[in-house]
């Protein structure tokens, strides 16, 4: 009995993965994609660390997200990758990522995050598919 309760209180991946998207504090919504995240700036570096759904495709492979930090004159200072594991998300499945910038970005810093993936609708694997990229900003927030 006790090993029940103990058990009861633990959620699957999954729903922490839900959870972690619904309350992070910044989001990204568009056609292919949910995307939730936090930035913490510490020790000389920025991360971005969050999570990704697929919310379009019956698959889509090789998910990549990268995030450049800018200047005022939109020049690149750092840009740094993720690459989403595992290899392929089927629809609305979620995953983890995490980015980190080797700079520390004050709060206004302008991030460009550029994400990209071969979607697929469920013909096989000689559908085809189509390779998608798509880019939005994001500012950084104020550090509590």
């Amino acid at each position: 009995m006790g090993a029940l309760l103990l058990l009861g209180g633990f959620t699957s991946l999954p729903d922490r993965l839900k959870e972690q998207l619904k309350t992070s504090p910044q989001h990204y919504a568009q056609f292919d994609v949910n995307m939730g995240w936090e930035v913490k700036v510490e020790n000389g570096t920025t991360t971005i660390s969050g999570v990704i759904q697929n919310i379009r495709y019956a698959s889509m492979d090789d998910v990549e997200i990268w995030v450049s930090s800018v200047d005022a004159t939109g020049k690149v200072v750092s840009r740094a990758v993720a690459y989403v594991i595992p290899r392929r998300l089927e629809r609305d499945d979620l995953s983890p990522f995490s980015v980190t910038l080797p700079i520390m970005a004050a709060p206004g810093t302008k991030l460009i995050f550029t994400y990209k993936y071969n979607g697929f609708d469920g013909g096989g694997p000689d559908d085809g598919g189509v390779n998608w990229m798509q880019s939005f900003e994001s500012l950084v927030s104020p550090h509590v």
